[in-house]
């Protein structure tokens, strides 16, 4: 699995580079997959969030591991959102959302620390 760095947003090199991809795949991928719409900023460049690069990450999941066309990995990622989440009673659930919340707070922490004087 790829490693995203914890960054707020990520360039379209950046990406790329993750991904093992040319930036025109990511472009070209943009107007096929109406989920994956980077930011622009002031200057017009693209801006990824760090959930942008996770559907990139899957888009090339569906297409180049699973063998999906176009077509079927975005009918795919429509229905995986649509789905929807599992009660919160459910244990593996609450042990899943209480392990994010916990990285969460360790990456945050690890944040604070860093950029202390």
């Amino acid at each position: 699995m790829t490693e995203i760095p914890d960054k707020l947003f990520f360039r379209i090199g950046e990406v790329a580079a993750l991904l093992e991809l040319k930036t025109h795949v990511l472009r070209y991928w943009e107007t096929e997959f109406p989920v994956l719409q980077p930011v622009k900023s002031r200057t017009n460049q693209r801006l990824y969030r760090r959930k942008d690069v996770e559907t990139a990450l899957l888009i090339k999941d569906l297409l180049y591991r699973q063998g999906f066309t176009i077509a079927g990995a975005r009918q795919q990622l429509l229905t995986e959102e649509v789905q929807p989440e599992l009660p919160l009673d459910d244990t593996d659930t609450n042990q899943r959302l209480l392990q994010d919340i916990k990285a969460d707070l360790l990456r945050l922490r690890r944040r604070l620390t860093d950029n202390t004087p």
